[in-house]
C-alpha cells in the first residue's frame, strides 16, 4: 500500500498526477455510463470518476460499492467540469484505473454526517462509526493540538513530566472514590485516584522543583453536561512560589494556548475577583462575565411596604436579592415568569416576585402592596427602565444567592445571544478554607485540607474556623471552571493544626495521611500548584456545550458505556478471588 496523498489534499496543482487513494466510501451516483463514489478519509472527501468506456469491468466492480465499504483506488487527477465551490477538492476529480475493496460493510445505523440529528444514545452506542464524521475527527486533532500546546508550554519552563500511580490510597475530603480490590492482599482495597494531590506535593518535597502530568483521574459522582466519571487533567506544580507566582505563570500558560489553538490575543492579567464577590454580584464562585445581570440586595426596602415577605425577612433571618433583567419585561408573560418560578422552585427556592417596568410606572406580581414611595426607591436601587424586567427571591443567605444565581444562568440561557471565541476570563479567589457539612456535624476543607490558609487568618484557626481564607484560586471561562489550585501547606505543625480544625483523630490521620505528614517532616518548600480540567478546557476553546463532544469514548449521564456495556457483572470465580461475596437487596 502506498498511499500518496490524503483525500482531503487533493487540489488543482496535482493535475496530471497518478495518485493512489484510500478511505471509506461516503456515497455513490451512478448516472449510467459513469459512476461517481465520494471517497472520505479523516482529512475530507475526493471525487472518484469510474467510466463504463474506460474498463467495463472495473465500472461494473464500482456499481458495487455501498456506503462504508473501505476502498482503495488508483487513477490519474483531471479538472472537474462541474467544479464544487463547497468542497476545497472540489476543482479536480480521479479518474480510476484500478480499484480494490479493502473490505465490505453493513449498513451502518447511524449516518456518517455531521448533520445526522441521530440521537446521544446511538452516537455513543457505536461511537466508532460516531467518530468517523468530519466534525469529530477535527476535534480528536484540535484537542491533540491544545495537548501538545500544554507540553510546549511547560516543556520551555523547564517542567518535568512525571507519572503518578493509578492504584492508590482511598482518600477522604474529596468526591467519593472508585474503589479497586486487591487479589493479594485480602480484603483491602486501592483507590482509583481523585488527582495526583499527594503524589506532587511529595515530589517538591523530593526537589523535583516544576512538574506537570496530564492524567486520568476518578470520582464516582452525580454527572452533568460537563462532568465525567473519568476526565483528564492537566496537573502542575512549583517550588519556591507564593500565589502571585502561580497565576502569572498560568495566565501566561493560558495566553499562550489561546494564541496557539483560536489566533486570539488575549491581554494579561486577567480579571480577579473574590469569591465573596463572585457570590454577592453572581451567585456563584465560577460566575459567567459574558453578560450582567448582577444581584441586588434591597432587604432595606422592606421598611417602605406593607407587606409580610418583606416585613418579616428581618425576623426570619432572610435576604431580599433582586436582578434587574435589562429590556426583557416584553420577553416574560406571566406564564413563561410561572415557569420560571417553577425552576427556582425546584433549586429549594419558595418563589419568585416580579416587577416590571412600563410607562415611566411598576407593574407588579404585587401589585395591591406597592405604593409611590417603595416604587421610587426600587427603580433607584435597581436603576430601572422602560422595558426593565426585576425578579425577586427572599431566603436566607448562602441559599439565596445560589437561587439568584441559577436563576441568571436560566434567563441568559434563554436570551442572551453568546457569540463564538467570545471569552470571559477571570480568577476567583479567596475562598473560605472551611465549610459546614451538617451531614457529618464538622467543618470540611471547601478545597482540600492541604491548602494554606491566609497568613493573616491564621490565628482563627482553633476560635473562629469559618472565618478563614484560603490560598486558593480557580480559573473561569464562561461560566465553568476550567482550573484551580492553591498554595499548599509545607508545614507538618501547621498541617497537624488543620487536621484538628476538620476534627480528625491521630488514626485517622495516621492512617489516611501518616505517610504524607512524615514528608513533610524532612525539610519541604513552599509550593503551589493547579490543574486543569483538559476536557472542560477543549469544550470551552471549541465552543461545544457538552463535555461529551471532545471526549473520544465518554461515559452516559448514569456513568455507563453504552458501547462496551460496562460496568458489568463478573463471575464467581473472580469475586472468589477477591474474597468478595455479593448482597443481594
Amino acid at each position: 500500500m502506498k498511499r500518496t496523498m490524503y483525500n482531503g489534499h487533493l487540489r488543482a496543482q496535482h493535475i496530471g498526477d497518478e495518485v493512489e487513494l484510500y478511505g471509506w466510501v461516503q456515497k455513490t451516483r451512478d448516472l449510467g455510463p459513469i459512476v461517481f463514489v465520494d471517497l472520505r478519509d479523516k482529512t475530507g472527501i475526493s471525487q472518484i470518476v469510474f467510466k463504463k468506456e474506460d474498463n467495463e469491468e472495473l465500472y461494473n466492480k464500482a456499481k458495487e460499492l455501498k456506503i462504508e465499504y473501505v476502498i482503495s483506488v488508483k487513477g490519474k487527477v483531471f479538472e472537474r467540469e462541474s467544479k464544487n465551490a463547497e468542497m476545497l477538492t472540489g476543482d479536480v476529480e480521479v479518474i480510476a484505473n484500478e480499484l480494490t475493496i479493502l473490505d465490505k460493510a453493513n449498513t451502518p445505523p447511524i449516518y456518517i454526517k455531521d448533520n445526522d440529528n441521530v440521537s446521544e444514545e446511538m452516537r455513543l452506542k457505536y461511537r466508532y462509526l460516531d467518530l468517523r464524521k468530519n466534525s469529530m475527527q477535527k476535534m480528536l486533532k484540535d484537542r491533540a493540538e491544545i495537548i501538545k500546546a500544554f507540553r510546549d508550554y511547560f516543556y520551555d519552563h523547564d517542567f518535568i513530566e512525571v507519572e503518578t500511580p493509578i492504584l492508590t490510597k482511598p482518600t477522604p475530603e474529596g468526591a467519593r472514590d472508585y474503589i479497586v480490590p486487591s487479589r493479594i492482599s485480602k480484603n483491602k482495597f486501592y483507590a482509583l485516584p481523585q488527582s495526583p494531590q499527594l503524589f506532587k506535593q511529595m515530589l517538591m518535597v523530593a526537589g523535583t522543583d516544576r512538574y506537570y502530568q496530564i492524567v486520568k483521574c476518578f470520582r464516582d459522582e452525580d454527572l452533568r453536561a460537563n462532568r465525567q466519571p473519568e476526565f483528564t487533567q492537566v496537573d502542575l506544580e512549583m517550588s519556591f512560589v507564593d500565589e502571585e507566582d502561580v497565576i502569572a505563570f498560568n495566565e501566561g500558560l493560558i495566553q499562550y494556548i489561546f494564541k496557539k489553538i483560536k489566533k486570539i490575543d488575549l491581554e494579561i492579567p486577567f480579571k480577579r475577583m473574590s469569591f465573596d464577590e463572585a457570590m454577592n454580584k453572581y451567585g456563584s464562585d465560577k460566575p459567567d462575565l459574558r453578560y450582567g445581570f448582577e444581584i441586588k440586595d434591597i432587604t432595606d426596602l422592606e421598611q417602605y411596604i406593607e407587606f409580610d415577605l418583606f416585613n418579616n425577612v428581618k425576623n426570619e433571618d432572610k435576604k431580599i436579592k433582586a436582578i434587574n433583567f435589562n429590556g426583557l419585561s416584553e420577553k416574560y408573560s406571566r406564564k413563561q415568569i410561572d415557569k420560571l418560578t417553577k425552576a427556582v422552585k425546584g433549586f429549594g427556592a419558595s418563589g419568585l416576585l416580579w416587577f416590571r417596568m412600563e410607562n415611566d410606572e411598576i407593574n407588579s406580581s404585587i401589585n395591591k402592596f406597592l405604593n409611590e414611595e417603595f416604587n421610587a426607591k426600587l427603580i433607584e436601587a435597581l436603576d430601572l427602565q422602560n422595558g426593565d424586567l426585576a425578579l425577586v427571591i427572599i431566603d436566607k443567605s448562602p441559599k439565596v444567592l445560589e437561587y439568584m444565581g441559577n436563576l441568571r444562568t436560566i434567563v441568559a440561557d434563554e436570551h442572551v445571544e453568546f457569540k463564538e471565541d467570545d471569552f470571559a476570563i477571570t480568577w476567583i479567589n479567596e475562598f473560605p478554607m472551611f465549610e459546614f457539612d451538617e451531614e457529618e456535624n464538622r467543618y470540611v476543607a471547601k478545597h482540600h485540607p492541604f491548602t494554606h490558609p491566609v497568613d493573616e487568618d491564621l490565628d482563627l484557626i482553633e476560635t473562629e474556623p469559618e472565618k478563614m481564607r484560603a490560598k486558593a484560586y480557580d480559573i473561569v471561562i464562561n461560566g465553568d471552571e476550567i482550573g484551580g489550585g492553591s498554595i499548599r501547606i509545607n508545614n507538618s505543625d501547621l498541617q497537624n493544626r488543620i487536621f484538628k480544625a476538620l476534627k480528625l483523630t491521630k488514626e485517622d490521620i495516621e492512617l489516611k495521611f501518616g505517610f504524607f505528614v512524615e514528608a513533610l517532616k524532612y525539610g519541604t518548600p513552599p509550593h503551589g500548584g493547579l490543574a486543569y480540567g483538559l476536557d472542560r478546557f477543549v469544550m470551552t476553546l471549541l465552543n461545544k456545550d457538552n463535555i461529551k463532544d471532545v471526549i473520544a469514548f465518554p461515559k452516559t449521564q448514569s456513568a455507563s458505556d453504552i458501547l462496551t456495556e460496562a460496568p458489568t457483572i463478573v463471575n464467581n470465580t473472580q469475586l472468589e478471588e477477591l474474597n468478595i461475596s455479593l448482597i443481594k437487596k
